[in-house]
């Protein structure tokens, strides 16, 4: 985790504007920011017309450290507390707005997971064309619940679970990886040779690994480096 850094794309008037709303909506001072212009708009005819620019934001710290800026307090956050949905439903909108996307934001509480048994805040965003959010691999999606989080922890005072999915994507992807593993598992055993799936973040590689661990045929490893981290299907002898 220590190599993850996450990045945020922001549309406003000028680079100036979209560096100065992008700092603030992550808590960091400019200088910690790689800046990139993906779009540097038009001024249209007198004034008309325009386009705004679009600029994404690269966090310089890995996520590791910049999770260690969060105030953190002992006690975890209550079911139910209104403050806490209330804040992450405007924290979302309030970054979903900044980026000029029109969607509805639901919240809700989810299951418990184990083994600490913590109660994960589930966000819910649906919309028209939202592929934006999503991004390849999930890259945009997974950048904004970590945004959220941040921001929603410092609010609040304190860590908190927050999930983002975008018109079921997660649940769309978990299976398809579900498929995956089973089928490269088959063709590992098949063949007798290890097989190797294309380089995923680690939430994903996690789901493999669980599909397989119960298989008594084929073991699972993550092997590479950063971004090129992936999942080997190792048949048994």
């Amino acid at each position: 985790m220590a190599d993850i850094r996450t990045s945020l794309e922001i549309i406003a008037s000028s680079v100036e504007e979209a560096i100065s709303r992008g700092a603030a909506e992550l808590g960091l001072p400019e200088d910690e920011l790689e800046v990139e212009v993906l779009d540097e708009g038009t001024k249209g005819f007198l004034g008309l017309g325009g386009r705004q620019v679009r600029v994404r934001l690269i966090v310089k710290k890995p996520v590791s450290q910049l999770a260690q800026q969060i105030p953190v307090d002992a006690a975890p956050p209550k079911e139910g507390e209104p403050d806490t949905i209330r804040t992450t439903r405007d924290t979302v909108e309030e970054l979903l707005q900044r980026m000029g996307i029109q969607a509805t934001v639901d919240v809700r509480w989810g299951e418990l997971i184990p083994p600490g048994k913590i109660r994960p805040l589930m966000v819910d965003i649906q919309g028209d064309d939202l592929s934006i959010l999503i991004g390849r691999r999930g890259e945009a999606l997974s950048a904004l619940q970590y945004i959220t989080r941040l921001i929603v922890g410092k609010e609040l005072k304190q860590p908190t679970a927050v999930v983002i999915d975008v018109e079921g994507y997660r649940a769309r992807r978990e299976s398809q990886l579900r498929r995956l593993a089973r089928r490269m598992a088959e063709q590992a055993v098949e063949t007798g040779r290890t097989t190797s799936l294309e380089p995923m973040p680690a939430n994903e590689r996690r789901i493999i690994h669980i599909e397989l661990r119960d298989d008594p045929k084929v073991d699972t490893l993550s092997v590479g480096e950063g971004n090129r981290r992936k999942v080997t299907i190792v048949p048994k002898e």
